[in-house]
């Protein structure tokens, strides 16, 4: 597992409001959508194993059923690479924690042990090959031998199932987070950055959280850490990165040179207007391309910021 994605995973899912919206956005369950999820509490992780190792940085929730303290509990684990036995790793993870919730006396009033959601969340660039059941590690057994064979079902969340469309229809802090490490271009992440800073306008908690993870991922790549100055939230973010168009654009415009500067604008505006909002018409095209220079550039300095394709064209 990759180390930085686990880290940057957990700091987010930290938070109640992704663990919601990771449930009511990529979770299709009636029963789940009903929930209460303002009751939700972050479960410190103490779990021994027979090893002695401990799990303290388990992501596990707790959130109320029917408005009593009848625990669902939450367990997300992160992955950046595909574990042929994630199914085994899941029930292992599973059984210590039931322990734990016996030993804390946390069984349910009847001495039944509370419902678990085992959740893994992958991001990998490969395709998910792994069973999501343990019993499918097991082969087949006959007789009275099958009746002891394991089986135990982890909930599979794959990023990479999901097209750009789809997760630009949510209005879901999971499905930006998506967008984010699927996108490499400045002008693709502008766009999110742009939806979260009107999503959170009135959670600067949150706000501040995004900030940080968004900060902390671009820095660790080579092409952004050199542009991180004093920056103190998601708008100098938004205006760092669009510095970084602006370079872009020029070294465009520079391979384009020879086609003429009128061409080379009207061949990047083309570009970014496709990146921000999808394909663009013939219509749209025909009007650029006739277009003098003068229009080109102010089009362009209002396709950074616009949220849709007609605010660039607004006289």
């Amino acid at each position: 597992m990759s180390k930085i994605h686990d880290s940057s995973y957990k700091f987010l899912f930290s938070n109640p409001e992704l663990v919601r919206d990771l449930i009511m956005g990529f979770i299709p369950d009636d029963w789940l959508h009903t929930l209460d999820y303002s009751t939700l509490e972050k479960v410190p992780g103490s779990y021994v194993s027979d090893n002695f190792k401990q799990r303290e940085d388990d992501i596990v929730w707790r959130v109320k059923v029917g408005g009593e303290w009848v625990y669902l509990y939450i367990l997300i684990e992160f992955q950046s690479t595909v574990n042929k036995y994630m199914a085994l790793r899941m029930m292992v993870y599973i059984g210590l924690l039931y322990q734990d919730l016996i030993k804390q006396g946390k069984a349910l009033p009847d001495g039944r042990l509370p419902p678990i959601l085992p959740i893994v969340l992958y991001n990998g660039s490969q395709n998910w090959t792994a069973v999501t059941n343990v019993a499918d590690l097991i082969p087949a057994v006959p007789g009275s031998m099958a009746e002891f064979k394991p089986s135990l079902k982890y909930l599979l969340i794959d990023e990479n199932v999901y097209t750009d469309s789809e997760l630009a229809s949510l209005r879901n802090l999971v499905a930006a987070v998506f967008r984010l490490e699927r996108n490499k271009d400045p002008s693709d992440i502008v766009s999110v950055i742009d939806l979260l800073i009107d999503w959170l306008a009135d959670r600067p908690d949150l706000k501040h959280m995004f900030f940080s993870w968004i900060k902390g991922t671009l820095n660790k790549k080579p092409e952004y850490s050199k542009l991180f100055g004093k920056i103190d939230d998601l708008g100098d973010i938004k205006v760092m990165l669009a510095d970084r168009l602006e370079e872009w654009a020029h070294g465009y415009i520079a391979e384009g040179e020879q086609k003429g500067k009128q061409e080379g604008e009207m061949l990047l505006l083309q570009k970014l207007l496709a990146k921000r909002f999808g394909a663009i018409s013939a219509e749209t095209i025909a009007l650029i391309s006739n277009a003098p220079v003068a229009d080109i550039d102010r089009w362009f300095d209002r396709a950074i910021d616009a949220k849709q394709l007609s605010d660039v064209f607004i006289d």
